[in-house]
């Protein structure tokens, strides 16, 4: 039996890659006569970034009941682990290797990793690529994302948008476009490499609970009828400044709407006090001066006080903490949409995790989303960086409300039995 690698954080970290990898194994090892293997970080990022990465506090194992095996062997800080961890892809002689590229900051032992793996073994080399552009988007950051990605023989994409920005960033690079598998056939002359665009599946790992009391939990929380959802780390990009304006709009014309707000803010998870977040925070904030653009700074980003600015405590219910694996349902089912009005947008994990609970999107019109959201169908959409197009939308949403089964069949074709098959589709020919 032949052996399939999944290069990316494993079920241990938090985040949407750590699930979406966890995910994409599963439905290997479940569909695909292949020993499966995850091949894990053990530090994603320079030790100076000032942020804990690790799940400690959810305790479902999504492993349970599977055959794939998990290896801790790639930490960010040691290249001596970098070359370790190629020479043991290698040792097991996959068949594919799929590497996650979700940040541009993992290009150096990224790229390092996939071109020794050119040398040591026959495997194809897919990069399944979450961006290219990235949202910071600084020249440093296009050059990692051009070392890292390049060495690929095949690109999965989630939208066209990262189709074109894939092409703009190797102009010279031939590409072959397709939506089923199909792979160029080398032939040693051939400078075309294969780019297969699929949708971000909808994660399986979450489901609802058809015995939770949905009722009792929206008195718990004190929730009103209409429960607008914002669920993910607290970005900047994820726009939930200008989300805020918009419920406070809404909430001066009526007065039976809830703002459900569950997430922890992406810089604010280690104890301030201690020395070594002190330390971090220092070397950290002057590298951002040197690599980022002012506007790109998070350090300040603090959206959550707006609720006590605008006199939103009656109407808002906030978790600012990192959300349970076995908690996420509860929030997804009391709420009746997922707000998702972001100022820039890559395919999204928020995204697909809604469609999971067939609940309505409000979005942007903003990146790839045009693509996925049917407006009027499956969601609305906003004008980005509009308060009062993101009102009218959210008031729209209640006067004109959605059916659920149109959520249902407008993800029918993003299943990861889809995915999976497109990926393994030169195996089975």
């Amino acid at each position: 039996m032949g052996s399939i690698v999944c290069f990316g954080p494993g079920p241990r970290f938090k985040g949407g890659i750590a699930n979406y990898n966890t995910s994409l194994a599963k439905t290997l090892d479940r569909e695909a006569d292949l020993d499966v293997h995850i091949v894990s970080w053990t530090q994603q990022y320079p030790s100076i970034i000032p942020r804990k990465f690790e799940d400690t506090t959810s305790k479902t194992d999504f492993m349970e009941g599977t055959d794939i095996q998990i290896h801790y062997l790639t930490n960010y800080n040691n290249p001596v682990s970098w070359l370790k961890t190629a020479r043991f892809i290698a040792d097991l002689k996959p068949e594919k290797v799929i590497f996650q590229w979700a940040i541009a900051i993992q290009g150096i032992p990224m790229g390092f990793i996939a071109r020794r793996l050119k040398k040591l073994c026959s495997a194809e080399i897919i990069f399944d690529l979450h961006f290219v552009v990235q949202k910071e988007n600084s020249g440093l950051d296009q050059s990692l994302t051009r070392y890292g990605i390049k060495t690929a023989h095949t690109y999965l994409t989630h939208a066209y948008k990262t189709v074109k920005e894939l092409e703009a960033l190797y102009p010279n690079q031939l590409f072959k476009v397709n939506e089923t598998g199909e792979r160029v056939v080398s032939t040693g002359k051939s400078n075309e490499k294969t780019v297969i665009k699929l949708y971000h599946p909808v994660y399986d790992l979450y489901k609802p609970d058809p015995d939770f009391d949905i009722e009792a939990f929206k008195e718990q929380l004190g929730l009103k009828k209409h429960v607008f959802l914002f669920f993910g780390f607290i970005r900047k990009y994820k726009g939930l400044h200008n989300a805020i304006h918009a419920f406070s709009k809404l909430s001066k014309e009526r007065n039976d709407v809830s703002f459900l707000i569950c997430g922890e803010e992406f810089w604010s998870t280690l104890n301030p006090n201690k020395f070594s977040t002190k330390m971090k925070n220092v070397v950290f904030s002057g590298l951002k001066k040197v690599f980022l653009s002012k506007d790109s700074d998070e350090k300040d980003y603090r959206p959550l006080e707006l609720i006590s600015d605008l006199e939103l405590e009656g109407s808002t219910y906030v978790n600012n903490s990192f959300i349970p694996n076995e908690e996420v349902h509860k929030y997804f089912q009391v709420a009746d949409c997922s707000i998702l009005f972001y100022e820039t947008a890559t395919p999204s994990g928020v995204e697909s995790l809604t469609y999971n609970f067939e609940l309505p999107i409000l979005a942007t019109r903003v990146g790839h989303f045009p693509e996925t959201i049917q407006d009027g169908f499956n969601g609305y959409l906003a004008e980005a960086e509009d308060i009062d197009s993101m009102a009218q939308v959210m008031s729209k949403f209640i006067e004109q409300p959605l059916d659920r089964s149109h959520v249902k069949s407008s993800a029918e074709n993003m299943s990861w039995s889809n995915y999976v098959k497109a990926i393994l589709a030169d195996l089975n020919t």
